[in-house]
């Protein structure tokens, strides 16, 4: 069992190579998307993701749940490729659809830390091979607004967390994998 964890920029390249490897394993894929089709945008960019990928391959739309499908859907046979970690945390963090105040202390929804350590712990037990996408976020200015600073913040913290969890991590950068662990 290998766990990989696939990071860059927007449209960097890191989904089309996470799903590379995932092709290349020869493994039944499982594919948990966590985007949500909240405006017209994001609605285009699911269905651009869902042309491209591999039609025999199981796609799972989880939002908030994430370990709860990592758990129930890994198994030796298979490989369960997330895409992606920074729509997942997005999603939590406004899963209780509150607003969050430009400046001062941002208070998580409940959720938020028994959801991302059901992520953790279900990626140190999952049975399978297991493939995260995420963003980094953190390689350009430090954004405006309480909540904005939050999520790079924690997008950066999560992306520690997980890689620390990986035996494998690559950066992808203008479509290029560079090998940053395993």
């Amino acid at each position: 069992m290998t766990r990989t964890l696939i990071l860059g920029g927007a449209r960097s390249g890191k989904s089309a190579h996470a799903e590379q490897l995932a092709t290349a394993t020869g493994k039944e894929v499982i594919y948990i998307a966590t985007g949500q089709a909240g405006d017209a945008e994001m609605a285009a960019r699911i269905r651009h993701h869902r042309q491209q990928r591999n039609a025999a391959w199981i796609t799972v739309e989880e939002p908030l749940a994430l370990g709860a499908a990592i758990a129930r859907w890994s198994a030796p046979q298979r490989l369960v490729l997330v895409d992606c970690l920074t729509l997942w945390l997005s999603n939590l963090l406004f899963a209780e659809q509150k607003n969050f105040p430009e400046v001062g202390e941002i208070i998580p929804p409940a959720c938020f830390e028994q959801e991302r350590a059901h992520l953790l712990q279900a990626l140190a037990q999952a049975a399978g091979d297991v493939i995260l996408v995420s963003n980094e976020v953190g390689l350009g200015v430090i954004p405006q607004g309480a909540i904005s600073r939050w999520f790079v913040d924690e997008a950066g913290r999560l992306n520690q967390a997980v890689a620390a969890g990986c035996e494998r991590a690559v950066l992808v950068v203008a479509g290029l994998p560079l090998k940053l662990k395993g």
